[in-house]
């Protein structure tokens, strides 16, 4: 049962989560108040986990989410409910693109969905962040800003920022500093 489960959901996010992997996260946090496959904390691992290894982050997380619930075939089974949408979708649209491409419904409805995918991915982005610099379990006794945001992390934030608009190395660079920063410092 639970693989057909894992199958249905991850169908579902796969064939709503237009724009990218970064566009499964609100689905998958929808997913962590739903099941007990994963929670809201473990999100920012996984996503950390799938940014840095190999393939699109939406594959890689339905992977994760999948295995982490139900071993290997779980995560078969949730990637393969992920990426069969995309399939059956892009079948019918090769089918028709020809016809439809220079329509100018066609048009509006990319540029309707442009900006959905924006706010998408920034509500994602946004919760990735309270998780990553926010903490949660000191809300009880608040003597100081330390308190509430990890320091640590934020300045950690605020030095990643400034490299990465200053100096244009691959992504992959600063995926590798983050990881011995995070290892070395604990953050």
């Amino acid at each position: 049962m639970i693989y057909l489960t894992l199958f249905l959901e991850f169908f579902k996010i796969g064939l709503f989560s237009v724009g990218g992997g970064l566009a499964t996260l609100p689905f998958l946090y929808e997913l962590a108040d739903k099941y007990t496959w994963f929670d809201k904390n473990m999100l920012s691992t996984m996503i950390a986990v799938s940014e840095s290894t190999p393939g699109p982050i939406g594959v890689n997380m339905a992977t994760y989410s999948g295995f982490h619930s139900s071993g290997i075939l779980g995560g078969i089974v949730a990637t393969i409910g992920l990426i069969v949408p995309s399939i059956i979708i892009i079948i019918i649209v090769a089918h028709f693109l020809d016809k439809f491409k220079e329509s100018v419904y066609v048009e509006s409805v990319f540029s309707g969905l442009r900006p959905a995918v924006v706010g998408l991915i920034s509500a994602a982005g946004f919760e990735v962040l309270k998780l990553s610099i926010i903490t949660w379990n000191s809300m009880v006794q608040i003597k100081s800003i330390g308190d509430i945001i990890n320091v640590k992390a934020t300045i950690f934030l605020a030095i990643l920022i400034y490299l990465t608009n200053r100096y244009k190395k691959h992504p992959i660079f600063y995926i590798g500093i983050a990881a011995v920063v995070g290892v070395v410092f604990k953050i």
